[in-house]
């Protein structure tokens, strides 16, 4: 049983498996103009973050990712 304000558990497997998600999740946010601030307060980058941080060699820094996304979508 979980508590009013507890977050449900996430398994690193459930986070590896909805990695893409996340990343386009990223993309639409910066594709609507969203200021890296309020980016940073999304349930995507939270487990962007978490699979960074549990595994840093599969997964680069969501401020790294962010920067890639923004670069990607500016090129012509």
């Amino acid at each position: 049983m979980t508590t009013a304000g507890s977050a449900p558990k996430i398994t690193i497997g459930e986070l590896e498996a909805n990695y893409s998600l996340y990343c386009k999740a990223m993309r639409l946010l910066l594709r609507e103009g969203k200021s890296i601030n309020k980016i940073r307060r999304t349930v995507c980058w939270q487990r962007l973050e978490t699979l960074h941080n549990c595994l840093p060699g599969q997964y680069r820094d969501p401020d790294y990712l962010c920067t890639l996304l923004a670069r990607e979508m500016k090129a012509p």
